[in-house]
């Protein structure tokens, strides 16, 4: 959520960010009078108890002929107690509601507009020349790699099983994005894939994206879309110590998306899929290290596509298709020679202090105890990657040419061929 105080003295600043993203902005006026009644209910409240505690005190010293009087002032004031007791819990659910509803304020020079409308902030290599290109669905099955129509009878539309060649690529792409993530000084962590509501309300997903999530209805459990979800859960709850920061995890995780309103959409392949694996880079940072720690995830994004030898192009996410945690979003897309197009491998987005608001994550530091600034990259979402370098390293006789850093992790083999 965002920070309170910056609605009670900006309110503007806030609605101009929920009109940027499309959103309400007369929300901004709903959480303001939100607060405004729960600060009354609490003054209520408290100038209540303090005249109860008064009364209390008066029994002691009231006379025979007074006490009777007194004691059913005490019982009558008892009740209005309670009842402005209840009044407050209800005012500060209704605040609490309320400031949910209002997404993170959006960064200064975020573009405006829909999906459509970001802006391309660099073009990087060149995009390979293939006559007549095959699709990754087909290369994969030609190299006995990916195998849809089995995940379809097992499973239903949108699964796969990744065999032979398909299976050891998924392992070298982890091992090459882990070993990175490890040599800039993240911990890397195998984070659990079904969460508490708590936690997934925590990062945002349960606003504008819940109809993507899949819960288990029985158990009061989520299934990520992201380890992002599980790596924010788990400082919840906790002070840090504001000299250890900046915190950087990677996180590898199974995860689930129920691509609700994308019917039509990529339903061949493992583009756009209800499972994949991933390595999420996760970082907690002083809230004033949040704008360079999102340049730096970037970095580190680039550095892992330049080393699968892609070309790609980074764009800035327009304010309407940010989502209601970031603040920012840069998006990284590869080239797909069979789409004619660039397609988003990687996303990195900077939620300020909103996620760490909700989850009461909190560092001390010489000045007090202050919020934190959570930040979140994706440096391989294997299934869609394994596609990518399937489309975009085919080469004219059907091999696919392996990138030099990924042979260490593939027995040194230069190109896949079928078997």
């Amino acid at each position: 959520m965002i920070d309170l105080k910056l609605v009670r003295d900006d309110p503007e600043r806030v609605r101009a960010s929920q009109r940027l993203r499309g959103a309400d902005d007369s929300l901004v006026d709903a959480l303001l009078a939100a607060d405004e009644a729960r600060r009354a209910a609490i003054s209520t409240a408290d100038t209540l108890r303090g005249e109860q505690k008064a009364i209390s005190k008066s029994v002691s010293t009231a006379s025979p002929d007074e006490r009777p009087a007194v004691l059913a002032r005490a019982k009558a004031m008892a009740e209005e107690v309670k009842a402005a007791e209840v009044a407050q819990g209800i005012a500060e659910a209704a605040l609490r509601e309320a400031h949910l509803a209002i997404a993170n304020v959006v960064e200064d020079g975020v573009p405006p507009g829909g999906e459509d409308d970001f802006v391309t902030l660099e073009l990087v290599g060149t995009p390979p020349t293939v006559d007549a290109p095959r699709e990754h669905t087909e290369i994969g099955a030609t190299l006995k790699a990916i195998d849809t129509e089995r995940g379809a009878k097992v499973s239903g539309a949108r699964f796969y099983f990744l065999t032979g060649i398909g299976a050891q690529l998924e392992l070298a792409l982890v091992n090459l994005a882990m070993e990175q993530a490890s040599g800039a000084g993240f911990i890397p962590v195998i984070a659990p894939a079904l969460v508490k509501p708590e936690i997934m309300e925590g990062t945002g997903f349960l606003g504008a994206h819940s109809s993507e999530v899949y819960r288990l209805a029985e158990d009061d459990l989520y299934l990520v879309g992201t380890s992002e979800v599980a790596l924010a859960g788990y400082h919840s709850g906790e002070i840090l110590d504001a000299a250890a920061l900046p915190l950087r995890y990677a996180g590898f995780s199974s995860c689930f998306r129920r691509e609700a309103g994308s019917y039509g959409k990529d339903t061949k392949g493992i583009i756009r899929v209800h499972w994949f694996d991933k390595v999420e880079m996760f970082s907690y940072v002083a809230v004033e290290d949040a704008f360079d720690e999102h340049r730096r995830l970037l970095a580190w994004e680039r550095e892992f596509l330049d080393k699968l030898e892609l070309a790609y192009r980074v764009i800035d996410v327009a304010a309407g298709d940010l989502g209601s945690s970031a603040s920012r979003k840069f998006d990284i897309e590869a080239w797909f020679p069979s789409q004619g197009a660039y397609r988003e491998l990687t996303s990195t987005s900077n939620c300020t202090t909103f996620q760490s608001r909700r989850l009461n994550i909190r560092a001390r530091g010489a000045g007090g105890v202050g919020p934190v600034a959570t930040l979140n990259g994706t440096l391989c979402a294997v299934a869609r990657t394994i596609a990518c370098l399937l489309d975009h390293h085919q080469q004219p006789d059907g091999s696919v040419y392996v990138p030099a850093a990924l042979r260490p992790w593939l027995g040194g083999r230069e190109v896949l061929t079928a078997p």
